[in-house]
Protein backbone atom coordinates (compact mmCIF):
# COMPACT_ATOMS: atom_id res chain seq x y z
CA UNK A 1 0.00 0.00 0.00
CA UNK A 2 1.49 3.29 -1.16
CA UNK A 3 -0.79 6.23 -0.77
CA UNK A 4 0.81 9.63 -0.78
CA UNK A 5 -0.01 11.45 2.52
CA UNK A 6 0.53 15.23 3.31
CA UNK A 7 3.69 16.02 4.52
CA UNK A 8 2.45 17.23 8.25
CA UNK A 9 -0.42 18.52 9.00
CA UNK A 10 -0.82 22.16 10.55
CA UNK A 11 -3.48 23.66 11.07
CA UNK A 12 -4.52 27.24 10.03
CA UNK A 13 -3.98 30.37 11.78
CA UNK A 14 -5.78 31.44 14.52
CA UNK A 15 -6.80 34.32 12.17
CA UNK A 16 -8.21 32.10 9.52
CA UNK A 17 -10.39 30.43 11.42
CA UNK A 18 -13.33 31.78 14.24
CA UNK A 19 -12.93 30.04 17.51
CA UNK A 20 -15.94 27.91 18.75
CA UNK A 21 -18.06 29.18 21.33
CA UNK A 22 -20.91 28.11 23.08
CA UNK A 23 -24.41 30.07 22.95
CA UNK A 24 -27.44 29.44 24.56
CA UNK A 25 -31.11 29.51 22.54
CA UNK A 26 -34.36 29.80 22.40
CA UNK A 27 -36.62 28.84 20.22
CA UNK A 28 -40.58 27.10 18.64
CA UNK A 29 -40.37 23.82 16.94
CA UNK A 30 -42.66 22.84 14.56
CA UNK A 31 -45.24 21.90 16.81
CA UNK A 32 -45.22 25.85 18.13
CA UNK A 33 -44.20 24.93 21.42
CA UNK A 34 -41.24 26.33 23.20
CA UNK A 35 -37.54 24.91 23.16
CA UNK A 36 -34.10 25.95 24.38
CA UNK A 37 -30.69 24.61 24.75
CA UNK A 38 -27.11 25.27 24.07
CA UNK A 39 -25.13 24.89 20.68
CA UNK A 40 -21.50 24.96 19.97
CA UNK A 41 -20.41 26.83 16.96
CA UNK A 42 -18.14 29.40 15.41
CA UNK A 43 -20.66 32.23 15.21
CA UNK A 44 -24.58 33.04 15.68
CA UNK A 45 -25.68 32.46 11.98
CA UNK A 46 -24.27 28.67 11.94
CA UNK A 47 -26.40 28.08 15.27
CA UNK A 48 -29.34 29.61 13.62
CA UNK A 49 -28.69 27.39 10.41
CA UNK A 50 -28.51 24.46 12.87
CA UNK A 51 -31.37 24.97 14.43
CA UNK A 52 -33.34 25.64 11.08
CA UNK A 53 -32.36 22.11 9.75
CA UNK A 54 -33.30 20.77 12.87
CA UNK A 55 -36.80 21.97 12.28
CA UNK A 56 -36.24 25.34 15.15
CA UNK A 57 -37.31 28.49 14.46
CA UNK A 58 -35.04 30.35 16.57
CA UNK A 59 -35.91 33.74 18.34
CA UNK A 60 -33.34 33.97 20.75
CA UNK A 61 -29.58 33.47 20.76
CA UNK A 62 -26.70 34.66 22.60
CA UNK A 63 -23.16 33.86 23.88
CA UNK A 64 -22.86 31.87 26.79
CA UNK A 65 -20.81 33.58 29.44
CA UNK A 66 -18.05 31.82 30.66
CA UNK A 67 -18.45 30.64 34.11
CA UNK A 68 -15.45 31.58 36.86
CA UNK A 69 -12.49 30.06 37.77
CA UNK A 70 -13.24 27.64 34.33
CA UNK A 71 -15.97 25.95 36.41
CA UNK A 72 -14.25 23.51 37.97
CA UNK A 73 -13.77 21.32 34.85
CA UNK A 74 -12.04 18.13 34.56
CA UNK A 75 -8.24 17.61 32.85
CA UNK A 76 -8.61 15.81 29.48
CA UNK A 77 -6.74 12.56 29.98
CA UNK A 78 -5.15 10.08 27.59
CA UNK A 79 -8.00 7.61 28.47
CA UNK A 80 -10.48 10.07 27.35
CA UNK A 81 -8.93 10.43 23.93
CA UNK A 82 -8.60 6.68 23.36
CA UNK A 83 -12.77 6.33 24.49
CA UNK A 84 -13.18 9.23 21.89
CA UNK A 85 -11.57 7.78 19.05
CA UNK A 86 -12.94 3.98 19.75
CA UNK A 87 -16.96 5.79 19.78
CA UNK A 88 -16.17 8.03 16.77
CA UNK A 89 -14.68 4.85 14.83
CA UNK A 90 -17.68 3.06 15.28
CA UNK A 91 -19.99 5.54 14.54
CA UNK A 92 -18.41 6.38 11.49
CA UNK A 93 -18.59 2.36 10.95
CA UNK A 94 -22.14 2.24 11.17
CA UNK A 95 -22.45 4.84 8.18
CA UNK A 96 -22.97 8.02 10.73
CA UNK A 97 -21.92 11.44 8.82
CA UNK A 98 -19.05 12.60 10.37
CA UNK A 99 -20.20 16.06 11.72
CA UNK A 100 -23.46 14.01 13.57
CA UNK A 101 -20.95 11.68 15.02
CA UNK A 102 -18.87 14.10 16.47
CA UNK A 103 -22.13 15.54 17.71
CA UNK A 104 -23.86 12.47 19.30
CA UNK A 105 -20.22 11.99 21.02
CA UNK A 106 -19.45 15.03 22.05
CA UNK A 107 -22.66 15.38 23.91
CA UNK A 108 -22.83 12.20 25.56
CA UNK A 109 -19.05 12.39 26.86
CA UNK A 110 -19.47 12.41 30.86
CA UNK A 111 -16.29 15.00 30.78
CA UNK A 112 -17.56 18.33 30.54
CA UNK A 113 -13.62 19.60 29.11
CA UNK A 114 -13.84 16.53 26.53
CA UNK A 115 -16.99 17.37 25.47
CA UNK A 116 -16.09 20.90 24.22
CA UNK A 117 -13.13 19.84 22.91
CA UNK A 118 -15.42 17.55 20.70
CA UNK A 119 -17.76 20.10 19.90
CA UNK A 120 -15.52 22.86 18.76
CA UNK A 121 -13.72 19.92 16.57
CA UNK A 122 -17.05 19.80 14.98
CA UNK A 123 -18.09 23.52 14.62
CA UNK A 124 -14.66 23.94 13.37
CA UNK A 125 -15.97 20.36 10.22
CA UNK A 126 -18.67 22.16 10.25
CA UNK A 127 -17.68 25.11 8.94
CA UNK A 128 -16.11 23.45 6.17
CA UNK A 129 -12.36 22.23 7.95
CA UNK A 130 -11.05 18.98 7.08
CA UNK A 131 -10.86 17.12 9.99
CA UNK A 132 -7.07 16.54 9.87
CA UNK A 133 -6.73 20.89 10.24
CA UNK A 134 -9.35 20.62 13.04
CA UNK A 135 -7.98 17.84 15.10
CA UNK A 136 -4.68 19.83 14.37
CA UNK A 137 -5.93 22.88 15.59
CA UNK A 138 -5.50 21.13 19.37
CA UNK A 139 -1.49 19.62 19.93
CA UNK A 140 -2.16 19.05 23.33
CA UNK A 141 -4.48 16.37 22.37
CA UNK A 142 -3.81 15.08 19.00
CA UNK A 143 -0.33 14.19 17.75
CA UNK A 144 1.13 14.60 14.25
CA UNK A 145 0.60 10.28 13.73
CA UNK A 146 -3.02 10.90 14.29
CA UNK A 147 -3.19 14.23 12.23
CA UNK A 148 -1.63 11.94 9.43
CA UNK A 149 -3.56 8.95 9.51
CA UNK A 150 -6.66 10.72 9.67
CA UNK A 151 -5.44 12.99 6.77
CA UNK A 152 -4.41 9.78 4.68
CA UNK A 153 -7.74 8.57 5.33
CA UNK A 154 -9.52 11.70 4.37
CA UNK A 155 -8.08 11.82 0.99
CA UNK A 156 -8.33 8.16 0.48
CA UNK A 157 -11.89 7.99 1.10
CA UNK A 158 -11.12 5.69 3.91
CA UNK A 159 -11.83 7.26 7.14
CA UNK A 160 -13.35 5.09 8.53
CA UNK A 161 -10.76 2.40 8.27
CA UNK A 162 -8.14 4.74 9.59
CA UNK A 163 -9.84 5.90 12.62
CA UNK A 164 -10.62 2.13 13.39
CA UNK A 165 -7.14 1.81 13.17
CA UNK A 166 -6.35 4.69 15.03
CA UNK A 167 -8.95 3.40 18.04
CA UNK A 168 -6.66 -0.16 18.18
CA UNK A 169 -3.68 1.81 18.72
CA UNK A 170 -4.77 4.24 21.18
CA UNK A 171 -6.16 1.02 23.07
CA UNK A 172 -2.85 -0.69 22.70
CA UNK A 173 -0.84 2.19 24.02
CA UNK A 174 -3.33 2.72 27.09
CA UNK A 175 -3.17 -0.60 27.69
CA UNK A 176 0.60 -0.89 27.46
CA UNK A 177 0.76 2.34 29.80
CA UNK A 178 -1.56 0.94 32.16
CA UNK A 179 0.80 -1.74 32.55
CA UNK A 180 4.06 -0.18 33.29
CA UNK A 181 2.41 2.27 35.72
CA UNK A 182 1.54 -0.87 37.47
CA UNK A 183 5.17 -2.37 37.48
CA UNK A 184 6.29 1.47 38.89
CA UNK A 185 3.74 1.49 41.12
CA UNK A 186 4.91 -1.13 43.77
CA UNK A 187 8.12 -0.24 44.32
CA UNK A 188 7.46 3.30 45.25
CA UNK A 189 4.33 1.66 47.67
CA UNK A 190 6.84 -0.45 49.33
CA UNK A 191 9.55 2.92 49.73
CA UNK A 192 6.61 5.30 50.75
CA UNK A 193 5.01 3.05 53.45
CA UNK A 194 7.88 1.44 54.71
CA UNK A 195 8.96 5.10 55.23
CA UNK A 196 5.43 6.30 56.45
CA UNK A 197 5.35 3.51 59.00
CA UNK A 198 8.72 4.10 59.81
CA UNK A 199 8.05 7.91 60.64
CA UNK A 200 5.01 7.06 62.74
CA UNK A 201 7.06 4.91 65.19
CA UNK A 202 10.04 7.21 65.36
CA UNK A 203 7.51 10.13 66.14
CA UNK A 204 4.89 8.62 68.35
CA UNK A 205 6.25 5.30 69.84
CA UNK A 206 9.61 5.68 70.24
CA UNK A 207 8.88 8.85 72.81
CA UNK A 208 6.93 6.76 74.89
CA UNK A 209 9.93 3.73 75.96
CA UNK A 210 12.46 6.77 75.90
CA UNK A 211 10.25 7.71 78.91
CA UNK A 212 10.03 4.53 80.53
CA UNK A 213 14.08 3.89 80.09
CA UNK A 214 14.58 7.36 81.95
CA UNK A 215 13.38 5.51 84.82
CA UNK A 216 15.72 2.62 84.89
CA UNK A 217 18.94 4.81 85.49
CA UNK A 218 21.08 1.89 83.87
CA UNK A 219 22.99 2.27 80.24
CA UNK A 220 21.44 1.75 77.45
CA UNK A 221 22.24 -0.28 74.55
CA UNK A 222 24.09 1.68 71.44
CA UNK A 223 21.61 0.92 69.39
CA UNK A 224 19.00 1.73 71.55
CA UNK A 225 20.68 5.29 71.86
CA UNK A 226 21.15 5.41 67.82
CA UNK A 227 17.01 5.13 67.69
CA UNK A 228 15.64 7.15 70.24
CA UNK A 229 18.41 9.88 69.12
CA UNK A 230 17.34 9.67 65.29
CA UNK A 231 13.71 9.81 67.03
CA UNK A 232 14.74 12.72 68.93
CA UNK A 233 15.98 14.40 65.75
CA UNK A 234 13.14 13.67 63.55
CA UNK A 235 10.63 15.16 66.55
CA UNK A 236 12.47 18.70 66.57
CA UNK A 237 13.13 19.06 62.88
CA UNK A 238 10.10 17.47 60.89
CA UNK A 239 9.06 20.18 59.13
CA UNK A 240 12.17 20.55 57.66
CA UNK A 241 12.29 16.35 57.25
CA UNK A 242 9.14 16.76 55.17
CA UNK A 243 10.03 20.30 53.47
CA UNK A 244 13.19 18.41 51.86
CA UNK A 245 11.27 15.82 50.57
CA UNK A 246 8.99 17.65 48.86
CA UNK A 247 11.65 20.50 48.04
CA UNK A 248 13.52 17.18 46.16
CA UNK A 249 10.42 15.95 44.50
CA UNK A 250 9.41 19.19 43.11
CA UNK A 251 13.26 19.86 41.85
CA UNK A 252 13.86 16.78 40.41
CA UNK A 253 10.42 17.03 39.07
CA UNK A 254 11.10 20.26 37.41
CA UNK A 255 14.65 19.41 36.18
CA UNK A 256 13.30 16.41 34.72
CA UNK A 257 10.78 18.25 32.74
CA UNK A 258 13.18 21.07 31.44
CA UNK A 259 16.81 19.03 31.23
CA UNK A 260 16.96 17.22 28.27
CA UNK A 261 20.52 15.64 29.38
CA UNK A 262 19.11 14.92 32.62
CA UNK A 263 16.03 12.87 31.02
CA UNK A 264 18.65 10.75 29.08
CA UNK A 265 20.50 9.76 32.03
CA UNK A 266 17.24 8.63 34.26
CA UNK A 267 16.02 6.84 30.82
CA UNK A 268 19.40 5.23 30.21
CA UNK A 269 19.93 4.12 34.32
CA UNK A 270 16.01 3.10 34.86
CA UNK A 271 16.43 0.86 31.89
CA UNK A 272 19.42 -1.17 33.64
CA UNK A 273 17.43 -1.45 36.60
CA UNK A 274 17.11 -5.51 37.23
CA UNK A 275 12.78 -6.75 36.11
CA UNK A 276 11.86 -2.82 36.03
CA UNK A 277 14.46 -2.22 33.42
CA UNK A 278 13.41 -5.75 31.71
CA UNK A 279 9.83 -4.64 31.55
CA UNK A 280 10.56 -0.73 30.32
CA UNK A 281 12.53 -2.32 27.42
CA UNK A 282 9.88 -4.56 26.04
CA UNK A 283 7.12 -1.56 26.14
CA UNK A 284 9.17 0.17 24.21
CA UNK A 285 9.86 -2.09 21.38
CA UNK A 286 6.07 -3.03 21.70
CA UNK A 287 4.71 0.95 21.60
CA UNK A 288 7.87 1.10 18.13
CA UNK A 289 6.05 -1.58 16.55
CA UNK A 290 2.81 -1.25 17.42
CA UNK A 291 3.34 2.72 16.24
CA UNK A 292 5.29 1.91 13.11
CA UNK A 293 2.44 -0.80 11.49
CA UNK A 294 -0.04 1.44 12.50
CA UNK A 295 1.09 4.38 9.94
CA UNK A 296 2.74 2.03 7.31
CA UNK A 297 -0.59 0.19 7.31
CA UNK A 298 -2.13 3.44 6.51
CA UNK A 299 -0.01 4.28 4.09
CA UNK A 300 2.20 6.68 5.42
CA UNK A 301 5.70 6.79 3.69
CA UNK A 302 8.35 4.99 6.22
CA UNK A 303 10.86 7.49 6.52
CA UNK A 304 7.75 10.04 7.68
CA UNK A 305 6.07 7.09 9.71
CA UNK A 306 9.30 6.81 11.90
CA UNK A 307 9.57 10.68 12.73
CA UNK A 308 6.18 10.40 14.20
CA UNK A 309 7.09 7.06 16.14
CA UNK A 310 9.97 8.13 17.54
CA UNK A 311 7.86 10.33 19.75
CA UNK A 312 5.86 7.20 20.62
CA UNK A 313 8.31 5.17 21.89
CA UNK A 314 8.08 6.95 25.73
CA UNK A 315 12.07 6.86 26.03
CA UNK A 316 14.57 9.27 24.95
CA UNK A 317 17.16 6.41 24.31
CA UNK A 318 14.78 4.53 21.95
CA UNK A 319 13.69 7.71 20.31
CA UNK A 320 17.19 8.83 19.89
CA UNK A 321 17.75 5.84 18.02
CA UNK A 322 15.08 6.09 15.95
CA UNK A 323 15.46 9.43 14.75
CA UNK A 324 19.04 7.91 13.72
CA UNK A 325 17.43 4.88 12.26
CA UNK A 326 15.21 7.64 9.94
CA UNK A 327 18.01 9.29 8.91
CA UNK A 328 19.91 5.89 7.47
CA UNK A 329 16.35 4.90 5.81
CA UNK A 330 16.11 8.31 4.18
CA UNK A 331 19.47 7.50 2.58
CA UNK A 332 18.61 4.53 0.81
CA UNK A 333 19.41 1.72 3.98
CA UNK A 334 16.97 -0.95 4.80
CA UNK A 335 15.06 -0.75 8.51
CA UNK A 336 16.54 -4.04 9.57
CA UNK A 337 19.85 -2.66 8.86
CA UNK A 338 19.66 0.43 10.12
CA UNK A 339 17.72 -1.13 13.70
CA UNK A 340 20.90 -3.86 13.78
CA UNK A 341 23.41 -1.28 13.84
CA UNK A 342 21.71 -0.06 16.67
CA UNK A 343 22.27 -2.22 20.42
CA UNK A 344 18.30 -2.14 21.10
CA UNK A 345 16.49 -4.32 18.97
CA UNK A 346 15.94 -8.21 20.19
CA UNK A 347 17.40 -10.38 16.63
CA UNK A 348 13.66 -11.84 16.72
CA UNK A 349 12.56 -8.28 16.30
CA UNK A 350 15.41 -7.68 13.84
CA UNK A 351 14.41 -11.08 11.62
CA UNK A 352 11.07 -10.34 11.71
CA UNK A 353 10.89 -6.69 10.31
CA UNK A 354 13.83 -7.94 7.86
CA UNK A 355 10.88 -11.00 6.77
CA UNK A 356 8.50 -8.14 6.90
CA UNK A 357 10.33 -5.91 4.25
CA UNK A 358 11.48 -8.77 2.33
CA UNK A 359 7.87 -9.99 1.69
CA UNK A 360 6.22 -6.64 1.65
CA UNK A 361 4.20 -7.36 4.81
CA UNK A 362 6.23 -4.62 6.93
CA UNK A 363 2.71 -3.82 8.33
CA UNK A 364 1.41 -7.16 9.28
CA UNK A 365 4.66 -8.58 10.57
CA UNK A 366 5.89 -5.21 12.99
CA UNK A 367 1.75 -5.99 14.30
CA UNK A 368 2.99 -9.63 15.52
CA UNK A 369 5.99 -7.95 17.18
CA UNK A 370 4.01 -5.45 18.94
CA UNK A 371 1.48 -8.37 20.50
CA UNK A 372 4.51 -10.37 21.12
CA UNK A 373 5.69 -7.82 23.53
CA UNK A 374 2.45 -6.61 24.84
CA UNK A 375 1.99 -10.49 25.87
CA UNK A 376 5.14 -10.12 27.26
CA UNK A 377 5.24 -7.17 29.11
CA UNK A 378 1.66 -8.55 30.93
CA UNK A 379 3.26 -11.32 32.26
CA UNK A 380 6.67 -9.61 33.49
CA UNK A 381 4.34 -7.08 35.29
CA UNK A 382 2.08 -10.07 36.94
CA UNK A 383 5.21 -11.91 38.04
CA UNK A 384 6.69 -8.86 38.97
CA UNK A 385 3.32 -8.08 41.04
CA UNK A 386 3.61 -11.67 43.21
CA UNK A 387 7.18 -11.16 43.79
CA UNK A 388 6.80 -7.61 45.45
CA UNK A 389 3.90 -8.79 47.07
CA UNK A 390 6.34 -10.81 49.86
CA UNK A 391 8.57 -8.04 49.69
CA UNK A 392 6.67 -5.56 50.67
CA UNK A 393 6.19 -7.49 53.34
CA UNK A 394 9.90 -8.11 54.45
CA UNK A 395 10.88 -4.76 54.17
CA UNK A 396 8.29 -3.58 56.25
CA UNK A 397 8.55 -6.03 58.63
CA UNK A 398 12.15 -6.02 58.50
CA UNK A 399 12.47 -2.10 59.65
CA UNK A 400 8.93 -2.29 62.53
CA UNK A 401 11.20 -5.47 64.02
CA UNK A 402 14.87 -3.29 64.28
CA UNK A 403 12.52 -0.41 65.78
CA UNK A 404 11.47 -3.22 67.79
CA UNK A 405 14.07 -4.84 69.28
CA UNK A 406 15.94 -1.68 69.70
CA UNK A 407 13.42 -1.06 72.47
CA UNK A 408 13.24 -4.62 73.84
CA UNK A 409 17.32 -4.25 74.57
CA UNK A 410 17.35 -2.70 77.74
CA UNK A 411 13.84 -4.89 79.11
CA UNK A 412 16.14 -7.67 78.59
CA UNK A 413 18.83 -6.61 79.52
CA UNK A 414 17.86 -5.16 82.82
CA UNK A 415 15.99 -8.90 83.19
CA UNK A 416 19.57 -10.60 82.96
CA UNK A 417 20.80 -8.27 85.75
CA UNK A 418 18.00 -8.90 87.88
Amino acid sequence: MALAVASKVKPKPKAEAEKARVFAWEGMDRRGAKVKGETRAANINLVRADLRRQGVNPTKVKMKPKPLLGGGKKKITSADLSIFTRQLATMMGAGVPLVQAFDIVGRGHENPSMQDLILSIKADIESGTAMALALGKHPLYFDDLVCNLVAAGEQAGILDNLLDKIAVYKEKTESIKGKIKKAMFYPTAVIGVAVIVTVVILLFVIPQFKELFSSFGADLPAFTLMVIGLSDLLKEWWWAFFMGIGGFIYSFGYAYKRSRGMREAIDRIVLKIPIIGTILNKAAIARFARTLSTMFAAGVPLVEALQSVSGATGNIVYQDAVLKMREEVATGQSLQLAMRQRDLFPHMVIQMTAIGEESGALDSMLAKVADFYEEQVDNAVDSLSSLLEPMIMVVIGGLVGSLVVAMYLPIFKLASVV
